[in-house]
């Protein structure tokens, strides 16, 4: 059946700046094509009336950790190394498996009410089946790994490298290319994995046709312990295990030497900056438009929600344009930039057919109200929804040519169900955890 989205102006995000006035023809789970206003539709369609709205496509996150969305506000005003040391390897440590599948749920409930339609994630150490679980019945179109970690740390939370890399194997066959999912093989970062397990997760994503997926760079202190174990740049080290390339995601990159930055050029691999998570932890400002000047793919995500403390796409587009401005010029990070970094940058990071409003691709749409008074006024609608507009703004969000959130609400389950849920888990793993 054909879905005709009508009365909208449509956001193409097709690397241009145009705008079009037309009518949106979906066909299953893809984009038939825009049409001229008043094109008569095809008997039975099912049409939708959009008058006065935006439609663009869905918000692509390449680095989130929707296992760690219970624990929004007890990790606040710690730098990085302290805040994984002191209480997220701890809390993670005190998961269990019903309640990272509400921690899951909940950070899938907040990140589709805001448009982001596809994610890249990255779990703790055990039950990522349960995120999996989450995110196959709320409908994201996701590819999440589990945190593997082989190195000793003080919270325990950790497997033996063997352990590791085939209990990823088994995610991989009860996951990888089930419906909207994906496996990502995610070693979590170089401090906490040995080379070996580095090397042999890069081999076997490569098998499977996995994405690669780690944090990199983030903060001084880690950039030393990576030197320190390695006796490498994080950026280079990463290269010679295999963490390089089309199919690999480096989460913040902040702290980069010029060999680094050609090195990611050179190899095609995507950076996911995190401005909102880099500020609050003190890790730095990740140097975007030098890594755009030298032709690396940079894309978006909101981290976690201990470092955030939201899941919200539009608050770290506005955080990405903004933070750059005071040094690098008003001129730097144009709106039209940030909102490509957001939609089509990060589908391609991704491997996905999306991110953009054009024949043949996947129908991921958010539909957004712009009249919100913050936001009232002219210019091209890439002003509003970097500088202006919140989650609240969005009204609809589309995967595969299906509504998952209208007027506001989550289809596949109630709000006050996920938030009791989530109540329940997070006082049980507190008290596991001391904390």
């Amino acid at each position: 059946m054909t879905t005709i989205l009508k009365g909208a102006l449509l956001i193409p995000c097709d690397g241009t700046a145009q705008t079009v006035d037309g009518e949106l023809w979906l066909e299953g789970d893809r984009i038939l094509g825009i049409q001229p206003v008043g094109t008569p539709p095809p008997p039975g369609a099912r049409i939708v009336d959009c008058t006065g709205r935006w439609v663009l496509p869905g918000f692509v996150q390449t680095h989130v950790h929707v296992v760690q969305s219970l624990f929004r506000g007890l990790a606040d005003d710690l730098q990085l190394l302290d805040w994984l040391r002191q209480r997220i390897w701890p809390l993670e440590r005190a998961h269990d498996e019903e309640s990272v599948y509400w921690s899951a749920r909940l950070g899938f409930t907040e990140m589709l009410l805001g448009g982001t339609t596809s994610m890249l994630d990255m779990a703790t150490v055990h039950h990522t089946d349960a995120v999996f679980q989450a995110a196959e019945e709320v409908g994201v179109r996701a590819a999440i790994g589990k945190a593997m970690m082989d190195r000793d740390n003080d919270a325990g939370l950790g497997e033996p490298t063997e352990v590791g890399l085939q209990s990823c194997a088994d995610l991989i066959t009860r996951w990888h290319g089930k419906g909207r999912l994906r496996v990502a093989v995610s070693p979590r970062f170089v401090p906490s994995c040995s080379e070996r397990l580095m090397r042999e997760a890069a081999t076997l994503a490569r098998r499977h046709g996995c994405l690669l997926h780690t944090h990199s760079s983030e903060n001084v202190h880690e950039v030393d312990l990576v030197h320190e174990l390695t006796g490498r740049r994080n950026v280079d080290f990463l290269a010679d295990v295999g963490f390089s390339g089309a199919d690999t995601v480096l989460a913040h990159c902040i702290h980069l030497d010029e060999s680094e930055v050609d090195s990611l050029a050179r190899t095609d691999t995507t950076v996911a900056h995190c401005p909102s998570s880099n500020l609050k932890l003190a890790s730095g400002i990740a140097p975007i438009p030098r890594l755009l000047e030298a032709g690396v793919r940079c894309t978006l995500g909101a981290d976690g929600a201990p470092c955030n403390n939201r899941l919200d796409m539009l608050t770290e587009m506005r955080l990405a344009a903004l933070i750059q401005k005071p040094v690098h010029g008003a001129e730097a990070m144009p709106a039209t930039t940030v909102l490509d970094m957001a939609t089509r940058q990060g589908a391609t990071a991704l491997g996905l057919d999306a991110g953009v409003l054009a024949p043949g691709r996947l129908a991921d749409l958010v539909v957004v109200d712009p009249r919100a008074l913050p936001a009232w006024g002219g210019g091209h609608p890439a002003g509003a929804l970097v500088y202006a507009l919140g989650a609240g703004a969005v009204e609809q969000v589309w995967i595969g040519g299906q509504p998952v959130v209208e007027s506001g609400r989550i289809a596949a389950w109630p709000l006050h169900e996920t938030i009791a849920g989530a109540e329940a888990a997070l006082a049980r793993v507190r008290r596991r955890a001391g904390l």
